[in-house]
């Protein structure tokens, strides 16, 4: 009965609205066409008539509008009422990995990215740093089996066809040979730190993933939690705790995908770097010991000659 009444009041209310309106028009319209005063009481049979036939017109639509508009109030109200009801069962309803992605949010997305450039790398890292690619048994073989037969032409030759970091050190380091031993060095260490400062620069990009990854988890964190304090601060009652679980769940999350991510990365980063430091210190121990030989062999070959260097001894080869 109350809201019928609050019905009543309002449909009362927009009648007298209506009507008033008629009645100052129809003064209007009267005026306006020089009706005399005096002359309106003749008049006021066509006018109350019109404004009759107006106003049988009005409740109608008036109680047609406030019926289509009563049954929306349930209607919202139900809403309303579902509104409260289904976010907690959906979220019963939700998988554990539903729950993580929808939680997790931008923030996962873009960790979930750096994950995949952090996969890539370690493959590529993996692939490169194999010894195979440094000091490549067959080759090393072979020339140890050229420096016995005194095939010095034919080990240089071996040494510059050969891709592997041990192949180059030792061309750079054949090269300078008329230049002595000190210059054969130099050569051989600038082989030897150009490759260690481009494998550093490869394996900066995994520890740059290591670093970014924890950052966004980071950030996440203070967005949850950002969100979690919101719905605090704009609740006038206490908060449901499914309401801040957003939030939360946002924070810890992202902070977990983070670390996952990060943590692999610095564990592999420090591997490879390891293993690139080994590589190089061992390619730097046999090129030292294939030049030492080759600069025994040369100083002992041009002492019988006096001075002269035989057909036979090692020579710098022309590049």
């Amino acid at each position: 009965m109350g809201r019928d009444q609050q019905s009543g009041t309002r449909f009362s209310a927009l009648q007298f609205g209506i009507f008033s309106r008629l009645l100052a028009l129809s003064g209007f319209l009267l005026g306006h066409f020089g009706v005399p005063v005096a002359s309106m009481s003749t008049r006021a049979i066509p006018v109350a008539a019109v404004t009759a036939m107006v106003w049988s017109s009005l409740p109608q639509n008036a109680v047609a509008q406030e019926d289509d508009t009563e049954p929306a109030a349930p209607a919202a109200g139900a809403a309303g009422a579902a509104a409260g009801v289904d976010p907690l069962a959906a979220r019963k309803a939700e998988s554990f990995l539903g729950w993580m992605i929808r939680a997790s949010g931008p923030f996962g997305f873009l960790i979930m990215l750096v994950s995949f450039v952090m996969v890539a790398l370690i493959m590529m890292d993996v692939l490169q740093l194999r010894r195979q690619n440094y000091l490549p048994t067959t080759f090393i073989e072979q020339f140890e089996q050229k420096l016995n037969a005194k095939d010095y032409a034919g080990a240089y030759e071996s040494a510059k066809g050969e891709d592997a970091l041990i192949g180059r050190v030792l061309a750079a380091g054949m090269v300078r040979l008329n230049r002595g031993y000190e210059e054969v060095q130099a050569g051989m260490q600038e082989v030897n730190d150009d490759e260690a400062m481009a494998l550093s620069h490869k394996l900066s990009y995994l520890a740059l993933v290591g670093s970014i990854a924890p950052m966004l988890g980071l950030l996440g964190t203070v967005q949850g939690m950002v969100a979690s304090f919101q719905v605090i601060a704009t609740s006038t009652t206490a908060p449901k705790p499914y309401e801040l679980a957003d939030g939360i769940a946002t924070a810890l999350f992202t902070t977990l995908e983070g670390l996952i991510v990060a943590i692999p990365a610095i564990i592999a980063y420090a591997i490879f770097k390891n293993w690139a430091e080994r590589y190089i210190r061992d390619v730097e121990s046999v090129s030292s010991e294939f030049m030492g030989r080759l600069s025994s062999a040369a100083k002992a070959a041009v002492k019988p000659a006096g001075g002269a260097a035989p057909a036979a001894a090692p020579a710098s080869p022309q590049a």
